[in-house]
C-alpha cells in the first residue's frame, strides 16, 4: 500500500507542477505593454538591436527574464526594466510571447 501512495503522491506532484508552471497569456500580454517599446506590441521588434520575443521557446524567455531579474545576466535596461517582476509574472509573460506566431 505504501507504494501505491507513493505513486499517487508523485502523480499529483507532477500534475500540480505542470498547472503551476502554465501561466496566463492574457496577463501577459497586459505585463507586455511595458515591453513594447523596444520589442514591438506583439512581440517582434522594429529595432534590429532588440530581439524578437515572439514565438520564443517558453522556457528559454523564463530563464533569460530571470537571469536579467537576478543579475546574472546584464545589461542595465533589461535588469531595470524586470527588477520588479515576480515568478508568476515571468511565467505570464513568457506564456504570452512563446504564444505568438
Amino acid at each position: 500500500m505504501k507504494k501505491f501512495n507513493g505513486v499517487v503522491l508523485s502523480v499529483f506532484l507532477l500534475v500540480a507542477a505542470s498547472y503551476a508552471h502554465a501561466g496566463d497569456a492574457a496577463a501577459g500580454k497586459i505585463k507586455s505593454s511595458a515591453c513594447a517599446s523596444c520589442h514591438g506590441l506583439n512581440g517582434v521588434s522594429t529595432m534590429g538591436m532588440n530581439p524578437n520575443l515572439a514565438g520564443q521557446k517558453k522556457e528559454y524567455l523564463i530563464k533569460s527574464i530571470k537571469d536579467y531579474r537576478d543579475g546574472k545576466r546584464n545589461d542595465a535596461t533589461m535588469g531595470a526594466m524586470v527588477k520588479g517582476l515576480s515568478d508568476a509574472d515571468i511565467e505570464n509573460l513568457a506564456t504570452f510571447y512563446s504564444e505568438l506566431k
